[in-house]
């Protein structure tokens, strides 16, 4: 069996694959420091309505999101069309006490199939004393019930949680070192602690789904193009003319309003009758 074959085999089996390397230890660290860089110009935390498909505001990160490295094992895995679906900063801090219940990232996306997979690339050092993702592999066959309890410290958006026991002995803990990335099911049961060391957890999630996939009930949703053929399922995204350009963010603004009506229903009108921002504690793209 050739090794891509093998990481599709085991990506089928247990609906994660990891450690997969693709930046270099440099690039990684390039990529922080931008990232370090845009918060602090930001008072030092990007707004919440930022970190929602922020390829689509920054060069860099359009660049990442087709950077021939994560997209050879996503068409592994996906086939060779392939639309990138959302992004967004992942980000943790040392003794915030922030964390995320376990779920399946599937649950509130309306896809017309559960074909998808979430790139989750590590800029620092991600491992289980600053909170990294863990996974119970296996968990990824069928859509579980979710309720939604309140938990200003949840970091998903609608603080979603799987109710079902989980037997968390199975579980595994994803440890990526920076230029690292692991790729998961949007239905494995997966979750994370919180950061208990002194530094950042920083990670970027790309979320890509193949090209044929739509969005249930006539909902119009946007993606990115980022290899093969579009299928004609959702409104094509354009790449940024420069780092947060106007024109850029009016797009984004866009964007963020069709996104919110798909994650958010009847949540989302209130944010469009606000000027488009989220609201406080929610995300297009809730990760861990």
């Amino acid at each position: 069996m050739r090794p891509d074959e093998a990481m599709k085999a085991r990506f089928e089996r247990d609906g994660l694959v990891f450690p997969i390397p693709v930046l270099k230890a440099e690039e990684a660290a390039r990529y922080l420091s931008n990232y370090e860089a845009m918060v602090a110009a930001r008072g030092g935390r990007l707004p919440k309505a930022f970190n929602a498909k922020t390829h689509l505001l920054v060069p860099w990160l359009w660049d990442l999101v087709h950077d021939p490295r994560v997209l050879d094992v996503v068409e592994e895995v996906l086939g060779p069309d392939i639309l990138c679906w959302g992004t967004s900063f992942i980000t943790k801090h040392g003794g915030d006490g922030r964390y995320v219940t376990w779920h399946q990232d599937a649950t509130h996306w309306k896809l017309s199939s559960p074909e998808a997979v979430t790139a989750w690339v590590a800029l620092s050092p991600s491992d289980r004393s600053n909170g990294c993702v863990r996974a119970v592999p296996g968990t990824h066959q069928v859509q579980l019930a979710h309720d939604h309890p309140e938990d200003p410290n949840n970091m998903l958006g609608r603080r979603e949680q799987v109710v079902a026991d989980i037997d968390e002995e199975k579980a595994v803990d994803i440890v990526l070192r920076p230029g690292e990335m692991s790729i998961h099911h949007p239905l494995i049961i997966h979750g994370s602690e919180p950061n208990l060391s002194s530094g950042p957890r920083v990670g970027f999630a790309i979320r890509y789904i193949p090209a044929s996939i739509r969005q249930l009930d006539g909902l119009e949703n946007s993606a990115t193009l980022v290899r093969g053929r579009d299928h004609g399922t959702f409104v094509l995204e354009q790449q940024p003319e420069g780092e947060f350009h106007p024109e850029a963010v009016k797009r984004h603004r866009m964007v963020l309003r069709r996104g919110m009506s798909v994650i958010f229903g009847d949540a989302a009108e209130t944010a469009r009758t606000s000027g488009g921002a989220l609201q406080e504690g929610q995300k297009l793209d809730p990760s861990v």
